[in-house]
C-alpha cells in the first residue's frame, strides 16, 4: 500500500532527471575589485547577460553569497557542447557592444581581481527543471563534496538512490547535481550541487528533519559499512548560501 505514493513522488516533475543531459555547464566565480561589486553587477545586468544569450549561451543563474565579504559573483551557464562554448565566448569577446561596455565600465580601473571557471557535467540524477524561474526569491545553497579515495561512485549512488528523494521529501528543491568535467584534476572525487530553500529557517528545518529521517540514517550507515568508512574525506563537505541577483533567471 506504500508503493503507489512512493511511485507518484518519484515521477513528479520536481524529481524528474535527464540521464541524457550532455550539455556543457560552466560555473564561474568573479571576485570584484575593492569597491567595484556594484559596478560589476550593473555591467552584467545591463550588458553581459543579454550578450551571453545573443551568442547562444544559456544563463542558468546568477548569485552573490549571503555573506559576501569577499565581493563574489557566482553564476552558471550551459552550452550544447564544449565546442559550442568556445565559439560562443569567441563571438561574445568580439562583439562591438561588449567591447564598448568593457571599455566604458573600466575607465576607472578593472572591475575584477580574479575570474575562476570550472566545467561541469550533469549527473544522471540531476533534475531537468526542478525550480521554476520567477516566483518568490529563495535561498540557494551551493554544496561541494570531496569523496574519500575511490568512493565517488558510491557517493553518487547514495544520492541517486536515497539523498535526492529525501531532500525533496523534507522540502528542499533539487536544482542541479554535477561532477567536474573530464580533465579536471578533481573529476574523480568531487560532487557539486545546488539546492533551493524558501528561507534560511526552512533550510535549517529541512536539514534537521532529513538527518533524523530513519531512511537516511539507515542508508548512510549501510553505504559507509560497504565502503569501510565515510564516503567523504574529513571536512569534505563545503556549503555556501547564495542570494539570486535581480537579473538571475533562477530566483
Amino acid at each position: 500500500m506504500f508503493l503507489i505514493p512512493a511511485l507518484a513522488l518519484l515521477l513528479s516533475p520536481a524529481h524528474a532527471a535527464d540521464p541524457t543531459d550532455t550539455r556543457c555547464y560552466e560555473l564561474r566565480t568573479y571576485t570584484a575589485a575593492a569597491g567595484k561589486l556594484d559596478a560589476l553587477l550593473s555591467r552584467f545586468r545591463n550588458t553581459t547577460v543579454g550578450l551571453f544569450k545573443k551568442h547562444g549561451m544559456t544563463n542558468v543563474g546568477y548569485w552573490t553569497p549571503a555573506q559576501n565579504t569577499d565581493r563574489k559573483l557566482i553564476y552558471l551557464l550551459s552550452f550544447p557542447s564544449r565546442e559550442a562554448r568556445e565559439a560562443s565566448f569567441k563571438a561574445f569577446g568580439e562583439d562591438p557592444e561588449w567591447k564598448a561596455a568593457l571599455k566604458e565600465s573600466e575607465k576607472d580601473g578593472k572591475l575584477t581581481d580574479k575570474v575562476e571557471s570550472r566545467f561541469l557535467t550533469a549527473t544522471d540524477f540531476s533534475p531537468t527543471a526542478p525550480v521554476a524561474p520567477g516566483g518568490p526569491a529563495r535561498i540557494y545553497e551551493l554544496r561541494t563534496y570531496t569523496a574519500s579515495a575511490g568512493n565517488l561512485p558510491k557517493l553518487l549512488s547514495r544520492f541517486r538512490d536515497h539523498t535526492v528523494e529525501l531532500f525533496a521529501r523534507h522540502g528542499m528543491k533539487n536544482f542541479g547535481y554535477w561532477t567536474p568535467a573530464a580533465g579536471d584534476p578533481d573529476a574523480d572525487n568531487t560532487l557539486i550541487y545546488l539546492l533551493a530553500h524558501d528561507s534560511e529557517a526552512a533550510q535549517a528545518a529541512s536539514f534537521a528533519a532529513f538527518r533524523a529521517d530513519p531512511v537516511w540514517v539507515e542508508a548512510k550507515a549501510a553505504s559507509e559499512k560497504e565502503a569501510g568508512g565515510p564516503l567523504t574525506v574529513p571536512d569534505g563537505v563545503k556549503t555556501l548560501n547564495l542570494i539570486p541577483t535581480d537579473f538571475s533567471p533562477a530566483k
